[in-house]
């Protein structure tokens, strides 16, 4: 659904979406603070938080008693002690672009009462993307640690820091009595990519990203789990103090270094927005560099004395502001370019990056698309490069920095042959006599890699989609020599299940089940004869053919009505029957280019003998049932778009291809109907521009009468 502007929004859908929104917020608090699982990205959580204060501005007196505005962090677990802060862990108020720096510094010259002429120093340091933490040191002595929690009340985690190797137990030098300092536990780079390889030899869970890693490993109950963990620490501030060493938050970071702690390297000295905003884009570009993550730059007042007059504001300080980096973009190094060989034969270039963390997710690899796509963007070997990714997108690369190129940097060359079998790789011609902008391997099944890639295909979700056997196990099957090629998938049971090889055999445990088959190869034998039999559609969709996808393997199924009679007729065309081919390619929505892909196809006599030998060990594909004809919808193109919460997209398909509908994956004026569930976006827009039917899940749901 369209969200409605705020200046358009009534009284009682202010009130109702503030209500909304605070429960949204809350879960969303629960997820990050307490769990370390958080269910969107900070880009997302972030407008929920400016849509909240936008709504509240217009209305301010619908602000409720549990507004996100004026809240910080979730309220601590129960699994800890509680930590009563002395002085409150504020969060910070957020600036997303130059201008939003500009009007910081403006307001505190005013409110400071400040002339242009006056000097007004500030500091500025990297944004940790980690867990907050309090230390408090009684003489010196670390004596107790705690989360941020609610800003208010954290948890004791004392034992945990005890055990991170950048806080001190012991301050240096002369100290106050009472110091509290605040910093951010982070995990770097090298060491989480370390973690979680242990993590995935072990069988342990896998963290998305450092700061997942990072707080999961120091909230543990067990503190020898937390002591097993590579964490570090950055200390940027203070709360509770017996006195006051300094009078500047850059005298006070000189502190901090002297009595031990680490500080940010990146720490600097600024006298304008503008020096601001050229550090926060000098650390951008080096932000994938840095080695640990973060995400945006921290900007406060220097003199303790004009903080101390700024004061708060609601539940952030006014002398200090975050200035959030482009929450679905980073910044990298390029460091190769590998070429991967699909089902088909494509070449695909990916480019192997140093590791940067973008949208929540840690991205080492993006799609270079082709290689026009390389030549256009003049993409090189150890360019600086801007990497995207919105959503579940795969991360591409949007710009280079030729500026930041090496004078001798050579131009990619594109592989003439293919990496996998040596076969010559070359771009097809279309049926205008232009080149395809795709180059393809010629080795055919003679290369491993497409072989390897059908197989993939063969077993992924919308074909086979057998229980146990996926890319994974594929893969893992293929380098044993167990499966090359469909068939054998139907055989295993009958080849190995008296003398299965390791990987399927016990090799600890009791005396009786060590050399035995494992429960899983039982389960996995059982899923692979439970798969012999098979919907039409969903055969000829497994088999790969190029420019058969779910919709057409439909069209072919309903039409031929058995594989025998599709092979058939392509071998009838083969041998010249003009009359058949016409038929064929007349259907609706068939063409001569997937009547060339399937020619082409049964013209192997390689691909003949798999569909051969399937049928010979047991797959039987069904015939589809006869669409009705005579129902509400029968005719009709249907796209489905959002997500679907009370059955699955192939099952709303399905049921409407039953009824006589064409289902369709894009919207144009020949749409008749769009159902459309939660998060639909520019489908259910274009929709309503050509003033198309558009019905919700439910009312789908009680047009296809679903029980």
């Amino acid at each position: 659904m369209q969200q409605i502007a705020v200046s358009e929004l009534t009284e009682q859908q202010a009130a109702d979406e503030l209500a909304q929104l605070a429960a949204e917020m809350q879960a969303h608090d629960r997820a990050y603070y307490e769990n370390d699982a958080p269910l969107i990205s900070d880009a997302d959580y972030d407008a929920l938080r400016q849509r909240n204060l936008a709504i509240e501005a217009r209305f301010p007196h619908l602000k409720r008693a549990d507004s996100p505005s004026d809240k910080v962090g979730s309220k601590p677990s129960q699994a800890f002690g509680k930590v009563e802060h002395k002085v409150a862990m504020l969060s910070l108020g957020n600036a997303f672009a130059a201008e939003d720096v500009v009007d910081f510094v403006a307001r505190i010259r005013k409110f400071l009462s400040l002339d242009d002429s006056q000097e007004l120093a500030m500091t500025a340091e990297p944004k940790i993307d980690g867990l907050s933490a309090s230390l408090r040191y009684e003489n010196g002595v670390f004596v107790q640690g705690a989360t941020r929690g609610d800003g208010q009340i954290g948890e004791d985690i004392t034992a945990n820091l005890k055990h991170v190797p950048d806080i001190p137990q012991q301050l240096s030098g002369a100290v106050p009595e009472v110091v509290e300092i605040r910093g951010e536990v982070y995990m770097d780079h090298a060491d989480f990519a370390a973690l979680n390889a242990r993590q995935k030899a072990s069988g342990g869970k896998i963290f998305a990203n450092p700061r997942n890693a990072a707080a999961g490993s120091l909230r543990q109950i067990d503190a020898t789990v937390t002591a097993s963990r590579p964490l570090r620490f950055f200390a940027y501030a203070w709360g509770d103090m017996s006195a006051m060493p300094a009078t500047t938050q850059s005298a006070m970071i000189a502190c901090f270094s002297q009595w031990g702690f680490q500080t940010n390297p990146a720490f600097v000295q600024a006298n304008s927005a503008a020096q601001l905003i050229d550090h926060w884009r000098t650390i951008e570009q080096q932000r994938a560099s840095l080695g640990y993550d973060i995400d945006g730059m921290v900007y406060k007042i220097d003199r303790l004395d004009y903080q101390q007059r700024l004061g708060f504001v609601s539940r952030a300080p006014r002398w200090a502001i975050a200035h959030k980096f482009p929450a679905e973009q980073a910044t990298t190094i390029l460091r190769a370019i590998d070429i991967q060989v699909g089902r088909t034969g494509a070449l695909t270039p990916v480019a192997k990056l140093q590791p940067v963390t973008v949208g929540g997710v840690v991205v080492s690899n993006a799609t270079l698309h082709n290689s026009d796509e390389i030549a256009r963007k003049d993409i090189r070997v150890g360019d600086r490069v801007t990497i995207q990714r919105a959503g579940d997108v795969i991360p591409q690369i949007v710009r280079v920095s030729v500026a930041d190129r090496a004078a001798d940097a050579p131009a990619y060359e594109f592989p003439t042959h293919c990496p996998e079998c040596g076969s010559v790789a070359q771009r097809e011609l279309r049926e205008d006599g232009t080149q395809d902008i795709v180059t393809r391997c010629t080795g055919g099944l003679i290369c491993p890699a497409q072989a390897r890639e059908r197989l993939k295909h063969f077993v992924s979700r919308r074909a086979y989609d057998i229980d146990g056997l996926g890319q994974k196990q594929i893969d893992d099957y293929w380098a044993l020599a167990l499966i090359r090629s469909p068939q054998d998938i139907f055989t295993l049971k009958q080849r190995y299940s008296d003398n299965p090889p390791d990987i399927w055999r016990y090799g600890s445990g009791s005396k009786d089940k060590i050399g035995t088959l494992k429960d899983s190869a039982v389960k996995l034998f059982a899923a692979i004869d439970a798969a012999r039999i098979i919907d039409l559609d969903r055969f000829i969709f497994a088999l790969g053919i190029r420019h058969i996808g779910e919709t057409s393997a439909r069209l072919l199924a309903r039409h031929f009505g058995s594989i025998e009679n599709l092979q058939s007729q392509m071998m009838a065309i083969l041998q010249g029957d003009m009359l058949v081919r016409a038929e064929i390619e007349a259907i609706d929505g068939v063409g001569n280019i997937m009547v060339e892909a399937l020619l082409g196809f049964f013209a192997e006599a390689h691909n003949r003998q798999t569909i051969e030998a399937l049928l010979q060990a047991g797959v039987t594909p069904q015939a589809l049932p006869e669409a009705a004809q005579d129902t509400a919808i029968a005719g009709k193109t249907i796209v489905f778009t959002g997500t679907l919460e009370k059955m699955t997209r192939a099952e709303a398909k399905a049921r409407a291809e039953a009824m006589g509908a064409k289902v369709a994956g894009s919207v144009s004026a020949k749409t008749d109907i769009l159902v459309a569930g939660p998060g639909a976006g520019s489908k259910l827009k274009k929709a309503e521009e050509l003033g198309l039917d558009v019905l919700s899940e439910d009312q789908w749901i009680e047009m296809a009468a679903i029980s």
